[in-house]
């Protein structure tokens, strides 16, 4: 990496020396800054970082203007994803809904991305994408935006009482007496046969929505490098799985990451179910906040969703220095193709199909 008075840009007086590489999955002192700054997030943790490496290969970096031997007090984590599929980029993060920059200082992140720049055109990728929650980049003329999403979160600080109260009385409310008088089954935990409940009903899901699935291989890691910091909520129609989410824990905040459903059983409420188990399990954590994720902006259906909970809504947006246009990806999932190709493959070759894609996909 170049100094960062070599790259034409102004930083702070504070920040006058180069940034520097570190492993965040195994230097303790990114593990520090994880649990000290205000911003991070499950994404910024070890697990969620060593789960991404040992499925797709990608190695995690982070960057920093601290110098060596100090506390770091700053820092931005990225992985540099090469495929010969949809060329080679910088992202911070790849599969992640957002990854702020943990930086409190407008010079020390002019310095970070004026080094990631230098990388850039140093040795051809195409862009780097950063996925900011609070951050506004738009001040860095460079960077551009790529993408917008709708992120939702519910504020969980309120009694159990109060939030019931606060959700959509016919399509929330309604629906969870519903699980509870079909007298649906509720599990939730790590184990190997409640994640093949959850695969399934993701299969299906995926093949609704004209997706491969991901690899089983990613939530395995998943568990295995989260911990009790991962839980898997399943219900079930006489012993038949109907509904599934999977939800990551950090400091005080709960996040949805992934969820499914046998459509056959919708109208028995077990999504809205397994979705009023995990809050009031978070509760009794003393957890403050349900991220509910991103949507596609065009997914007019799970926005209401997600509104009806009573979770607020914002705009998410991911900004890129270098190509903003998107060859393969998010848009390219909407293609005539992936509706022709994707919805007549039999289960077992749309999971081998995932197997290979997703590592070019992030």
């Amino acid at each position: 990496m170049k100094h960062c008075c070599e790259t034409h840009v102004q930083c702070s007086a504070a920040s006058i020396h180069a940034c520097r590489e570190i492993d965040p999955i195994h230097d303790p002192s990114w593990l520090d800054l994880v649990e000290r700054h205000p911003r991070a997030s499950v994404f910024h943790t070890r697990g969620w970082l060593e789960a991404l490496r040992r499925t797709y290969g990608y190695e995690p970096v982070a960057l920093t203007t601290s110098p060596p031997a100090r506390e770091l007090a700053d820092g931005v984590v990225f992985c540099r994803v090469s495929s010969w599929l949809t060329g080679h980029r910088i992202v911070s993060l790849p599969f992640t809904d957002h990854c702020e920059p943990l930086v409190d200082k407008g010079g020390e992140l002019r310095c970070i991305l004026a080094a990631l720049r230098d990388e850039l055109k140093g040795n051809g990728w195409k862009y780097i994408e950063i996925r900011p929650v609070e951050s506004d980049l738009g001040a860095f003329p460079d960077l551009r935006k790529s993408d917008t999403f709708c992120l939702h979160r519910l504020d969980l600080r309120p009694s159990l009482e109060d939030l019931f109260r606060g959700f959509h009385k016919d399509c929330v409310q309604r629906k969870i007496r519903r699980a509870e008088r079909e007298n649906l089954a509720y599990e939730e935990g790590r184990s190997e046969l409640l994640l093949e409940r959850f695969y399934r009903l993701l299969v299906l899901t995926r093949r609704r929505q004209l997706l491969p699935p991901q690899p089983l291989a990613w939530f395995r890691n998943l568990i295995a490098c989260m911990g009790e910091k991962l839980k898997i909520h399943v219900a079930s129609k006489d012993g038949h799985p109907v509904a599934g989410i999977l939800t990551l824990r950090h400091k005080s905040a709960l996040v949805y990451k992934y969820g499914c459903s046998d459509r056959r059983f919708n109208n028995l409420g077990g999504t809205h179910l397994v979705f009023w188990k995990a809050i009031q399990e978070a509760k009794r954590s003393g957890l403050h906040e349900l991220d509910m994720g991103r949507s596609d902006w065009y997914n007019l259906g799970l926005i209401a969703f997600k509104d009806r909970w009573g979770a607020a809504r914002s705009t998410l947006t991911y900004w890129r220095y270098g190509a903003v246009a998107c060859e393969v990806g998010r848009a390219g999932w909407n293609a005539q193709i992936a509706r022709l190709i994707f919805g007549h493959m039999p289960s077992s070759l749309l999971t081998t199909t995932g197997n290979f894609l997703y590592r070019h996909l992030g």
